[in-house]
């Protein structure tokens, strides 16, 4: 009889690692601390009626996958049925052997439904129905997947112009795990883009106020702040090509403004100069706040004009962009830090080519008032595969210190997206464990275990404020 592929020590190689693994990582509680779950599943409870609906719908990293081996978009964001995506996804598994999504797969398959049979075209059936009919359960609603990890945190990712009701409604209905949010305004940012003034009316509305002028926009997202304050929100986002920096005098501000509600033509100068005004006033109200705040930079997004205009934006059309990050990141930061109103802060870099770069930068700025107080953030999207995850760990081993890192998080669509931490984990755990072995690391698994216990839970435990 064949041996399971996922096994006890999957990912481990040798007894150092699964001891680290097993003893000091496995059984501690997940902080996801940015996701992209909807919060209106959770605030209802969910129940997915099949394995598509939950793992292949929303999901553009496999979406990607099946159009490169040449699967129909019918089949994939089309209007097959769900049976046949999830037969065009089985076909696809056996071709992503060495992607991360071959190992995803099979892990989620086996934490959540204990199937420990490879996917393909011949086993579909059987899995599809295994599966869907425990999916089809109160057992294995979004609450109890979410439960069943071990989740004692989840952020979701929100607009300032969200009601906020789903949280409210999970808030008073007395479930264990901790749903948070966080306020992500890149839609205000974006003042050349086509949305922009339909986005302010959206934001009127919610804020009650009236955007005639930028500082008028400061003032209702300043009170969106404070609404997302009072709903338990402590974490900023920002997904950003790369950060601008680009000063000029308030006036100036206020005439790019109104140039832009008379429908203008801005230059990428007084874009920047708007941008850099609006993420500066953003950051001090993070401080007065004591939030952390969030920036995911480095992806070049909306590449395939004909796919986008078919399907919309976060359909798979997106990688990594060659961005220039460290000079404006630096002034930006450092504007920040001159008044003394830098708080604490999570950088997260698409490109490979700039790990050395943002676990360096961090350094600059670590001003002995929190523990890690900013960090270089794990791995995201293209990089959260074994290779990325390791040349980051890496990366801020040698310009920082590992042992103030604050970990994985899911940065996911899916409520079957939790055995992500534990790839991380696994990862984490055989790094070391393969340094014992060369007897580059000491022998002492107390020490290095402790270490492992604080990367994998307690550093981000100590390092958000969800004590509400």
């Amino acid at each position: 009889m064949k041996q399971p592929f996922i096994t006890d020590n999957f990912l481990l190689h040798n007894p150092f690692a699964e001891e680290l693994y097993h003893d000091f990582a496995a059984q501690r509680p997940i902080i996801d601390y940015h996701c992209h779950l909807p919060p209106d599943q959770i605030a209802k409870d969910h129940i997915f009626e099949n394995l598509t609906q939950i793992w292949i719908n929303g999901d553009h990293y496999k979406w990607r996958a099946m159009r490169t081996v040449g699967i129909q978009e019918k089949f994939v964001t089309g209007n097959g049925s769900d049976k046949e995506k999830f037969h065009a996804w089985a076909e696809t598994v056996p071709q992503t052997l060495r992607n991360p999504l071959y190992h995803w797969t099979h892990l989620e398959l086996k934490r959540y439904f204990d199937i420990d049979v490879l996917l393909n075209k011949e086993t579909a059936d059987e899995i599809y129905q295994e599966a869907s009919a425990k999916l089809n359960s109160s057992t294995n609603s979004c609450r109890n997947l979410i439960q069943k990890m071990n989740v004692e945190v989840v952020c979701t990712t929100d607009d300032p112009t969200d009601t906020l009701e789903h949280h409210q409604k999970i808030a008073q209905s007395g479930y264990s795990v901790h749903i948070s949010t966080s306020f992500r305004p890149d839609k205000a940012l974006l003042i050349s883009h086509e949305g922009f003034s339909t986005y302010l009316k959206e934001l009127e509305k919610s804020s009650d106020i009236e955007i005639t002028s930028f500082r008028t926009l400061c003032v209702a997202l300043s009170k969106r702040i404070d609404y997302f304050h009072e709903n338990g929100c402590r974490l900023s986002d920002h997904g950003l090509s790369c950060i601008p920096f680009a000063m000029a005098a308030t006036t100036e501000i206020e005439s790019i403004f109104v140039k832009q509600r008379n429908k203008e033509t801005l230059t990428q100068l007084e874009i920047e100069k708007f941008q850099t005004a609006l993420l500066l006033f953003l950051g001090d109200q993070y401080h007065a706040k004591g939030w952390v705040q969030q920036f995911h930079l480095g992806a070049l997004r909306n590449n395939n004009s004909r796919m986008l205009s078919k399907l919309g934006p976060d359909t798979g059309w997106d990688s990594i962009g060659d961005y220039p990050q460290a000079y404006t990141l630096s002034r930006f930061l450092d504007a920040l830090d001159a008044k003394d109103k830098l708080t604490k802060t999570i950088l997260y870099n698409l490109n490979p080519a700039d790990n050395e770069v943002l676990a360096a930068m961090i350094g600059n700025f670590n001003d002995g008032s929190v523990k890690g107080k900013i960090q270089f953030g794990s791995g995201w999207w293209f990089l959260d595969q074994k290779d990325g995850i390791t040349n980051q760990l890496n990366a801020l081993s040698n310009m920082g210190l590992l042992s103030c890192f604050i970990g994985m998080l899911t940065d996911s669509r899916s409520f079957l997206s939790y055995p992500r931490h534990e790839y991380f984990r696994r990862i984490l755990c055989n790094l070391l464990g393969e340094e014992i072995q060369k007897g580059e690391l000491p022998q002492d698994m107390e020490l290095i275990g402790n270490m492992v216990k604080n990367i994998c839970y307690k550093n981000a435990k100590a390092y958000f404020d969800f004590s509400i």
